[in-house]
Formats: C-alpha cells, sequence, structure tokens
C-alpha cells in the first residue's frame, strides 16, 4: 500500500537502526553544504579592504559565522582585520571548511552503515526481542548531549577557557576583535547587546539541559501523560523538534534584523533602524562637536572621523534598501567604495547651515531637499525647473568638504550638471568603482 507524503516518517516507525541513518543523512547533508559553501565564498572572497569592502557588502553568509566564533586567519596568509599572518594554524576558514566535508563523508559513510545493519540488538527491546524505540529515553539522551554541549560552548568556547572567545566589538562597529567574554550574571546579562549574556545564558541553558535529560533519563512517564501527550508516536517526536528549530529560527531571524551582540556590525553589517534612527549620524556630530570643543578647526574635527564609521552612515549600507527582490551582494549594486569624499557642509547666501534631509527607508526615490537647523526648507533640487524658487542656484548654496578626499574643496557656483551631481552624491558622500567587479 502506497503511502501519502505526510505519512512518509512511518518507514522508521520501530525501525531505530534506519531512524539513526536518515538522521545521520541529514548532517551529512547540512555538513556538506556548510563546508562547500565556506570554499565557494573563499574563493570569490577579496579580504584586501576590510572597511570599505567587508564581508557584508561583498554577500559573504557563511564566513561572518565562522568568523564570529573566533576564525580570523586563512591558510592564504590573511587575515580578516586585513593584515597578514605567517602561521594561521589548522583552524584556519579553509581548515573549517575541510573538517565540516571530511565530516559530512564519514557521516554519509556511516548513515549507509547503519541503513543496511539496521537490525542491531542494541535497538532491539530485551521483552520482546523485536526492534523498537523507547521515545521518552530518546529525548533524555537527546536533551542530556545538547546540554554537555551548550555549556560546553558557554563554559570554555566564549569565555576564552578552552577556545578562542567570540568577536566582540563596540556599539558603533570599529574596534571588533575575537576576545575571551566573561560571564555576565547580572540584570546586564539581559541585555541583547551585553556580550557577557552569551557565555551566562550558555551555561545557564546547559545546566539546566544536563539536569532535565538525567531526569528523563531517571523516570518514566505516568502512563495517562505518556498517552495524553502521544509520546510513542513519531509524527509527535518530528512535529515538537520542529517547533523547537522554528523557536530558535525566530529567536535569530529577529537578533538578525535588530541586531545584538551576536550579530557584531563589522560582520553583518548595519541594521534599517540605525539607518531610520541616525544611529551613526549621531555619534558622528558627538565627535565633531567634541572636537570643536577642543578648539579643533571644522577641517580638523571632521578629518578625525573614521572611515568606517562614515561609511556606515550611507544609505546603500541600509539592509532594508534595494527592494525585496534585490539578488546578490551589495557591492553588485552600487561597486566598491574605494574613499571617502568628505563631508559637505552647505549654507545660503544668508550663511545660514543646511542640512541634507535623510532618505526614509522605504522610500525608492527621494527628493534633495536641504533644512536648517530649525527643519524648514531653504533649498532643493526641484524636479520642474518652472518651479524653483528654492533651487541651489537661486538661493545662492555653496558647499565646502571637510575631512575625506575633497577636505577644503569649496564649491559656490552652480549650474544644470552641479545640480544633477549634487543629487547623486548627497545621498552618498562615497566613491564606488564599479570596474573592479
Amino acid at each position: 500500500m502506497g503511502l501519502p507524503w505526510y505519512r512518509v516518517h512511518t518507514v522508521v516507525l520501530n525501525d531505530p537502526g534506519r531512524l539513526l541513518s536518515v538522521h545521520i543523512m541529514h548532517t551529512a547533508l547540512v555538513a556538506g553544504w556548510a563546508g562547500s559553501m565556506a570554499l565557494y565564498e573563499l574563493a570569490v572572497f577579496d579580504p584586501s579592504d576590510p572597511v570599505l569592502d567587508p564581508m557584508w557588502r561583498q554577500g559573504m553568509f557563511v564566513i561572518p559565522f565562522m568568523t564570529r566564533l573566533g576564525i580570523t586567519n586563512s591558510w592564504g596568509g590573511w587575515n580578516i582585520s586585513g593584515g597578514t599572518v605567517t602561521n594561521p594554524g589548522i583552524w584556519s576558514y579553509e581548515g573549517v571548511a575541510a573538517a565540516h566535508i571530511v565530516f559530512s563523508g564519514l557521516c554519509f559513510l556511516a548513515a549507509i552503515w547503519h541503513w543496511v545493519y539496521w537490525d542491531l540488538e542494541v535497538f532491539c527491546d530485551e521483552r520482546t526481542g523485536k526492534p523498537s524505540l523507547d521515545l521518552p529515553k530518546i529525548f533524555g539522551i537527546h536533551l542530556f548531549l545538547s546540554g554537555v554541549a551548550c555549556f560546553g560552548f558557554g563554559a570554555f568556547h566564549v569565555t576564552g577557557l578552552y577556545g578562542p572567545g567570540i568577536w566582540v566589538s563596540d556599539p558603533y562597529g570599529l574596534t571588533g576583535k575575537v576576545q575571551a567574554v566573561n560571564p555576565a550574571w547580572g540584570v546586564d546579562g539581559f541585555d541583547p547587546f551585553v556580550p557577557g549574556g552569551i557565555a551566562s545564558h550558555h551555561i545557564a541553558a546547559g545546566t539546566l539541559g544536563i539536569l532535565a535529560g538525567l531526569f528523563h533519563l531517571s523516570v518514566r512517564p505516568p502512563q495517562r501523560l505518556y498517552k495524553g501527550l502521544r509520546m510513542g508516536n513519531i509524527e509527535t517526536v518530528l512535529s515538537s523538534s520542529i517547533a523547537a528549530v522554528f523557536f530558535a529560527a525566530f529567536v535569530v531571524a529577529g537578533t538578525m534584523w535588530y541586531g545584538s551582540a551576536t550579530t557584531p556590525i563589522e560582520l553583518f553589517g548595519p541594521t534599517r533602524y540605525q539607518w531610520d534612527q541616525g544611529y551613526f549620524q549621531q555619534e558622528i556630530y558627538r565627535r565633531v562637536s567634541a572636537g570643536l570643543a577642543e578648539n579643533l578647526s571644522l577641517s580638523e574635527a571632521w578629518s578625525k572621523i573614521p572611515e568606517k564609521l562614515a561609511f556606515y552612515d550611507y544609505i546603500g549600507n541600509n539592509p532594508a534598501k534595494g527592494g525585496l527582490f534585490r539578488a546578490g551582494s551589495m557591492d553588485n549594486g552600487d561597486g566598491i567604495a574605494v574613499g571617502w569624499l568628505g563631508h559637505p557642509v552647505f549654507r545660503d547666501k544668508e550663511g545660514r547651515e543646511l542640512f541634507v534631509r535623510r532618505m526614509p527607508t522605504f522610500f525608492e526615490t527621494f527628493p534633495v531637499v536641504l533644512v536648517d537647523e530649525d527643519g524648514i526648507v531653504r533649498a532643493d533640487v526641484p524636479f520642474r525647473r518652472a518651479e524653483s524658487k528654492y533651487s541651489v542656484e537661486q538661493v545662492g548654496v555653496t558647499v565646502e568638504f571637510y575631512g575625506g578626499e575633497l577636505n577644503g574643496i569649496w564649491m559656490f557656483k552652480w549650474n544644470s550638471e552641479h545640480s544633477k551631481k549634487l543629487e547623486i552624491q548627497l545621498q552618498r558622500d562615497k566613491q564606488f568603482d564599479t570596474a573592479l567587479l
């Protein structure tokens, strides 16, 4: 009798050997994909400029995850921070990829072996002599082993006790590096942006998992609970497992989109909310104000702004831009950034400083509007010349660049060509090269 697609799991019903086989094969597929994808990304990755062409601009997916766990060197002699290394060690990017592929091959062979030799005595019930699945006991084993792995990761790997630590950075993604992290056991451990919470939560969750696993290994469920929760049904096991995976995926999706200590800016890029809130812009202005308070000139204050910080505040680095159907890396969209031209300061003929109105995230196009410190529109690049009373030409807008490659350059005479260049440049005061792609 044929089985409907949603009942195919009955093939391994009361067949521990082949249930184990399909699990091992699944692990082989996942590990094989991870290793293969890592090798592909390493083949196309350019590590030469971690500031203006970081991994997240190049569309890397598995390299950020490896780096987050402490891998920073390559057998090719380069370091993720842009330096060179002479002794990368076994656990380089290539070493991790190779380990996944070797592990995948071993799991593949093990899966075949367990499929062929499915009727081992170890899988047989002592009372009946027939193969059977003791699902509550299997649950206890899984819980115990996952608890050990979770505890070990938090207590040894993250803390640096026996491992490299994890990638930790400042709130603005400027000083990131791999380092050991001490567990945060106070209220601050619940802050999603505190790295110490990663260590403490893994230790706590691992301890709970170990204790719960031992409990389920030593205590049998009562008959009423066993039947009520359908513990003997393999479909119940599958559905509850999928629910657990969904919960984990939901949490990861949230931390990716909103940002957290597990998604450093250097590895995964800025979030759309950092653009919406002017997060990096506020820090830039704070640093400039601090420089002016130290009697630096405007040019000197802007020259002290790190190129990386200025680059974060570029609308093209907003992950919500480009539309739902954007394919490929950010570099494919607007090219590779090769330099920061500087910060343009606009003034009208009355000497008022003007600011470019930031483009909201969900606008595909947006007019170039210059407002004063009170938010009053003083100039624009008009769509229609017939109604251009605020055009930059008519209100006498001048612009001077501070910091960057155009530091100290003035523009004071406007024409249509200047307006066109301004319209492009105001939303991205960066220089891009598409020929490098």
